[in-house]
């Protein structure tokens, strides 16, 4: 039983790991608080994630309200991003993924 929980556990682990949580938010925002697993690209800069991340990875932005996150999805969108969500607010996008809030 054991073994079939690390098996199935090995086995869904890319799946687990495969969502990108990224706060588009400033350096100083971020340093105040964040989402743990998350890593920061202010939003203006968001196409830097071109060369690591496939076009199909699943991303999900937020920022302080969401208005930055809803520019940052538009623009991975335009650039051919298939699978990207505005998660809000960071109080939102902790909610809606189930993350707690770090510093």
């Amino acid at each position: 039983m054991v073994l079939k929980k690390i098996l199935l556990g090995i086995l869904f682990l890319p799946i687990i790991n495969a969502d990108l949580v990224i706060d588009v938010r400033t350096s100083d925002e971020w340093s105040s608080g964040h989402l743990e697993n998350a890593m920061n690209i202010e939003w203006q800069d968001i196409l830097n994630i071109t060369n690591s991340v496939t076009k199909d990875e699943k991303i999900y932005l937020y920022c302080r309200s969401g208005n930055r996150s809803g520019r940052a999805t538009q623009i991975l969108i335009d650039a051919g991003y298939s699978n990207v969500t505005n998660a809000g607010s960071l109080k939102q996008a902790s909610d809606l993924l189930n993350l707690n809030i770090v510093k």
